[in-house]
């Protein structure tokens, strides 16, 4: 063991405490335990351990406080509870990071779930902190390599912004997620996965992530079968990790799987707690827990890193006006909409670009590039209005130039928003131009040897005369 494993240990002994505050179970009722003996020393949002009789233990979190009585929401089933069985208070809710954490899967708890033992950080940090005050925040930095040619230029993410990505199940988004993860440019990765089905998450890290994936990553996982309570302090937990790196001055990419199952799980325990449902079965205070959650991430201090957060967003119909999705749109510096028609024919990533806005433009390209963006985006919104028209056969070829220009661009845009990038945002943007200017000649069609054959041939001088071909 290494000195610096020992100075852990060390600190997870000097945590010990060699006194609990104990109470009993005075109540059971419809789901909640209230525990007497403890309503001086309880505060909302502690957590509790119920040892029965059996043998087996129950944890839990203070929801409600009376003089007489803690309520608590246990975190599994409360089958087998008793009047009387002790009920230990434990300490606020805390995680200890630490650098030994990258490359390994944990539970909301800040413990192993992969099979290998793991210890704590020196310093815990608090589940629900504050977010840095916005006058001391820096702004969105420089734009980042993304792998893929749609982000590098239509739909750019810089250093510090809050991109959304909003889907109907099984449309990709898990996929796009774990791309990022492992080709986009960052530090570490923090990976949130609320609420996901329990046999994915073996094969989100084995097939989907990858070993190149998991090299800088850490994962914290809730899967679908357990409590709201340990759902939502999923979500928690990985902006505190996340945190607790951005501190250290790096640049931390964090991704949540899905921001809807937080929302959800916030609802089962915020009605537990006597809220009631007002929006389309939220509770009121679902707004404020989801803002307080995004307004975390972005740009640090001047003397702290960066958060870049990508955050999923399940869309029941593909109805972008539900409220989870409206107070993310709201919130977020972007959205990006995958659309299951689109997924259908086969295009991955499944991005509707019309429906999708990046909020870091136009900072995040120089003037040209932006022209480029905005003639490619006209040139698909062209063709999107008149698409029902063209695919019946009512369109005749020449009545519009514009929309003449968008049918031969269509299917090289198309399959552009679909292509990985192995090199860089220049070479995306040299391919982007090339599709743009051989959309535009109106003559007819080059021959093989007089059509240039790559990107690279787009940034060499041309006479006047090859430019009016």
């Amino acid at each position: 063991m290494t000195a610096l494993d020992l100075s852990r240990l060390s600190a997870e002994i000097g945590s010990l405490r060699p006194t609990r505050t104990i109470g009993r179970v005075g109540a059971v009722n419809a789901g909640l335990l209230h525990v007497r003996g403890l309503g001086h020393d309880a505060r909302i949002g502690d957590q509790l351990r119920v040892h029965l009789q059996d043998g087996r233990i129950i944890g839990g979190e203070v929801l409600q406080l009376s003089t007489d009585f803690a309520t608590m929401l246990p975190d599994s089933s409360p089958e087998g509870v008793a009047l009387n069985d002790r009920v230990v208070l434990l300490d606020a809710s805390t995680i200890s990071p630490c650098a030994e954490w990258v490359g390994r899967v944990v539970d909301p708890f800040g413990q192993p779930i992969d099979g290998k033992p793991l210890l704590g950080g020196h310093t815990p940090v608090p589940l629900r902190a504050p977010p840095i005050a916005p006058a001391l925040r820096r702004p969105l930095g420089a734009r980042l390599e993304t792998g893929m040619s749609v982000f590098n230029t239509l739909l750019p993410v810089v250093e510090g912004q809050r991109l959304g990505l909003f889907a109907g199940s099984g449309v990709g988004k898990t996929s796009l997620l774990a791309h990022f993860a492992s080709q986009m440019q960052a530090d570490i990765v923090v990976i949130a996965m609320i609420g996901e089905r329990g046999r994915e998450l073996r094969e989100f890290i084995d097939n989907v992530l990858g070993k190149t994936g998991m090299q800088r990553a850490i994962i914290i996982a809730a899967t679908s079968d357990q409590s709201p309570l340990i759902r939502r302090r999923c979500a928690w937990a990985a902006m505190a990790v996340a945190e607790y790196f951005r501190d250290q001055g790096q640049h931390v990419l964090f991704l949540a799987d899905s921001i809807t199952r937080f929302a959800e799980a916030h609802r089962e325990v915020a009605v537990a707690a006597g809220e009631l449902p007002s929006l389309r079965g939220y509770p009121p205070s679902t707004s404020h827990t989801i803002m307080s959650l995004c307004e975390r991430a972005g740009p640090g201090a001047s003397d702290s890193g960066t958060i870049t957060a990508l955050m999923t967003v399940l869309v029941a119909g593909s109805d972008l006006e539900e409220p989870i999705a409206d107070i993310l749109r709201g919130v977020l510096d972007g959205h990006v909409v995958l659309d299951r028609e689109i997924a259908e024919r086969g295009r991955y990533p499944a991005i509707d670009l019309l429906r999708s806005v990046s909020r870091s433009l136009p900072r995040a390209a120089a003037p040209e590039e932006n022209k480029v963006i905005t003639e490619a985006r006209q040139l698909l919104g062209v063709y999107a209005k008149s698409e029902m028209m063209i695919r019946a056969g009512l369109y005749a070829q020449g009545s519009d130039p514009l929309l003449d220009q968008a049918i031969r661009a269509w299917p090289e845009l198309d399959a552009f928003i679909g292509e990985q990038e192995k090199q860089d945002t220049e070479n995306s943007f040299n391919r982007l131009r090339l599709i743009l200017r051989r959309a535009a000649n109106t003559g007819k069609p080059k021959s093989s040897t007089q059509q240039p054959n790559s990107a690279a041939e787009l940034a060499k001088p041309r006479s006047r005369t090859n430019l009016r071909q």
